[in-house]
C-alpha cells in the first residue's frame, strides 16, 4: 500500500515520532491512522520504560506567574543532557507543566502527571512525557514543583535555567522584589528561612554541639568557651536567615535593615536549583569509547 507524505506528516504531528517510524507504522497498519498512532504510543511507552532507570540530572527550572502576579509556580523537569534541555520541544513541555501547576494546584507529582498537558487535551502530562522520551531518546522526569499564592505581588527570578526563586513580598516595589529574589539565588550559603524564629530547633542544636566540641579543644575556661559558642551561634543564625544575611548588592547592610528601610516584609520564599540532591554518574569517556570499540 502506498503511504503519502501527507499521511506521514499528520501522524508525526499527532504523535511526535520520527518520520521513518511514522511511515513504518502506517505501512504496518495498512494506512489506518488510529491504529498507527496506537502502535507508536505503545512503542514510545516501551522505550520510556527502558530508559526509566537512567539518571536525569540536567534539564531546567521553569517559572510561571499569573496575570495579576499573585500566584506563581515553579517546576523542575529533568533530562540526561544539557543538549536536550536546550531543545524547544523539551522547553515547551516544561513551560506547559508550570502553567498546569499554576492553573490547577495539583496535590502532588502523581496528581500532576495525571492532568492534561494543555487545556482541552486528552493527552496527560505522563503520556506526553513518555512520547517525548520516545522522540528525544533520553529519560525525562518531572521531579518536583512548588506553588505560591499571596495577597501581594510575588517576585520571581530565574538564573539561566538552573536556579529559580519566588519571593512573597509585602510592601516595597518590583525592583526590591527582584533584588531579593536575585539575592536568594546568589547568596552562599543559601538562606534556610526568613528569620531566626523560623529556624528548626534540631538544626540549631546540631550546630551548637559542633561549636561546643570545637571550643572545648581550645582549652580555655568554661566562661570563655560559653561566650565563644554563643558568638558562633549568632554568626551561624545570621548566615542562614534571609534577614541576617549581608545583601549581595550592598554587603554593608543586611537584608533585614534594607527591608526595614523600605517598610517591607518577606512572608516567604522558595528556591530551586537544578539537579540538587541527584547523585550523578561519573562519566569516563575514554572507557566509554574503548567499550564501544571492543563491542564493535
Amino acid at each position: 500500500m502506498s503511504i503519502t507524505a501527507a499521511q506521514v506528516k499528520e501522524l508525526r504531528e499527532r504523535t511526535g515520532s520520527g518520520m521513518m517510524e511514522c511511515k513504518k507504522a502506517l505501512v504496518d497498519a495498512g494506512g489506518d491512522m488510529d491504529t498507527a498512532a496506537a502502535a507508536l504510543r505503545k512503542a514510545g511507552m516501551a522505550k520510556a520504560d527502558k530508559k526509566a532507570g537512567r539518571v536525569a540530572a540536567e534539564g531546567l527550572i521553569e517559572v510561571g506567574v499569573s496575570g495579576d502576579g499573585r500566584t506563581a509556580a515553579m517546576v523542575e523537569v529533568n533530562c540526561e543532557t544539557d543538549f536536550v534541555a536546550r531543545k524547544e520541544d523539551f522547553q515547551g513541555f516544561a513551560a506547559a507543566i508550570a502553567q498546569r501547576v499554576l492553573a490547577d494546584n495539583p496535590a502532588d507529582t502523581d496528581s500532576l502527571l495525571a492532568m492534561p498537558l494543555n487545556d482541552g487535551d486528552v493527552t496527560t502530562i505522563e503520556d506526553a512525557r513518555k512520547a517525548l522520551i520516545a522522540t528525544i531518546g533520553e529519560n525525562i522526569t518531572v521531579r518536583r514543583f512548588v506553588r505560591m499564592e499571596s495577597k501581594n505581588t510575588i517576585a520571581s527570578y530565574r538564573h539561566g535555567v538552573r536556579i529559580g526563586v519566588l519571593v512573597d513580598l509585602t510592601g516595597g516595589d518590583a525592583t526590591l522584589g527582584k533584588d531579593l529574589a536575585m539575592h536568594v539565588a546568589a547568596h552562599d550559603p543559601r538562606p534556610v528561612c526568613v528569620s531566626e524564629d523560623q529556624i528548626p530547633g534540631d538544626l540549631v542544636a546540631k550546630e551548637r554541639d559542633i561549636f561546643t566540641a570545637q571550643a572545648r579543644e581550645s582549652g580555655k575556661p568554661d566562661n570563655i568557651i560559653e561566650k565563644m559558642i554563643e558568638g558562633r551561634i549568632r554568626k551561624f543564625l545570621g548566615e542562614i536567615t534571609l534577614q541576617g544575611q549581608a545583601f549581595v548588592k550592598d554587603p554593608d547592610q543586611t537584608v533585614g535593615k534594607m527591608l526595614n528601610a523600605a517598610g517591607a516584609e518577606v512572608a516567604g520564599f522558595e528556591r530551586m536549583e537544578l539537579g540538587e540532591g541527584i547523585e550523578k554518574k561519573a562519566e569516563n569517556f575514554a572507557d566509554e569509547v574503548m567499550a564501544q570499540v571492543k563491542g564493535g
